[in-house]
């Protein structure tokens, strides 16, 4: 629809992995259809343990009861639609449905940020500060601070999406991604978009990198307490305790830096899409079971949920 000079976008095409063959699209449909179902039941499965076990009942459980929470939804606004542009070719998407995606994935991925670092400083205060955990990290401060982590994803989604569908678009339509993720949606605006990449840079920074060093910051002091322990025991369990949530946190830092922290000129579409598979797609997948298997007490909760739920069966 012509305005002026202007080609009013209505709809957008996200180019997805088209330039693969439909036998190939083929598999990495049934690949990661196989891994969102994974994603699902396994977060859906911590959610219920952590809730339903009285074990579980702590800090640490509530703070991943919410991260699981946030990969859910983190999934469900990107995946769908992915797996739609593989198996029946549905690569349009409207204007408002791609700033709507857009908005909850800069939520969910700002969130994730906060509360990634909120656990980091809940194993920081329990295993430098013990006697005083209790307190400190108590019911009321728990849920402030996984509050405060969900509301961060709100000014940063909003701001971020309104500036960028404020700008015009003026004819090209075709996203060369799998979601509606800033860079590439910027890329077809006719408009100077250095001021909002200034502000794009300001927030990637606050969001990303500050809630990373805060978790560096506190590990560094973790592990310089553990290192001071007198017994081995109790180096090995105050270890077990941080270990996952340092995997889960290498993971998603480690692909979110190399995705929106290198030159644009040194990345092809090609590998930012690799990359951003790994942190929308894998990274949830593996959080239920990095925290499953490596937690001898979520494994006793889930034998005991699956004891009471089928019977006094023995397992």
């Amino acid at each position: 629809m012509m305005w002026g000079n202007w080609t009013i976008v209505s709809e957008f095409v996200l180019v997805s992995f088209s330039t693969l063959s439909s036998e190939l699209q083929a598999l990495l449909f049934l690949l990661f259809l196989t891994v969102y179902l994974v994603t699902l039941m396994g977060n859906i499965l911590i959610i219920l343990v952590t809730t339903a076990d009285s074990a579980l009942q702590n800090p640490m459980y509530f703070f991943l009861r919410n991260l699981s929470f946030l990969e859910i939804g983190f999934n469900l606004v990107i995946v769908p639609k992915m797996l739609g542009t593989l198996i029946i070719q549905d690569t349009t998407i409207s204007f408002l449905g791609c700033a709507s995606q857009m908005y909850f994935f800069f939520f969910f991925g700002a969130a994730e940020c906060c509360l990634l670092a909120t656990m980091a400083y809940d194993r920081y205060v329990a295993i430098c500060d013990p006697l005083r955990y209790p307190i400190i990290m108590n019911r009321k401060a728990c849920a402030q601070l996984a509050a405060a982590s969900w509301f961060s994803g709100f000014p940063v989604a909003t701001v971020q999406t309104t500036w960028i569908f404020s700008f015009p678009f003026c004819g090209p339509n075709r996203v060369n991604h799998f979601f509606c993720d800033s860079p590439p949606v910027i890329a077809l605006v006719c408009a100077d978009t250095s001021l909002f990449e200034l502000e794009a840079l300001t927030a990637t920074v606050l969001f990303i990198l500050f809630p990373f060093l805060l978790i560096l910051g506190s590990y560094v002091r973790i592990l310089s307490t553990i290192f001071r322990m007198p017994s081995a025991e109790g180096k090995r369990k105050a270890f077990s305790t941080c270990s996952s949530h340092l995997l889960v946190v290498s993971l998603f830092y480690s692909t979110a830096i190399l995705t929106y922290f290198r030159p644009r000129s040194s990345t092809s579409p090609e590998s930012k899409k690799l990359l951003s598979l790994s942190y929308t797609v894998v990274t949830p997948m593996l959080n239920p079971i990095i925290y499953s298997l490596r937690n001898s007490e979520v494994k006793s909760a889930l034998r005991r949920v699956i004891r009471r739920t089928l019977g006094p069966q023995k397992l």
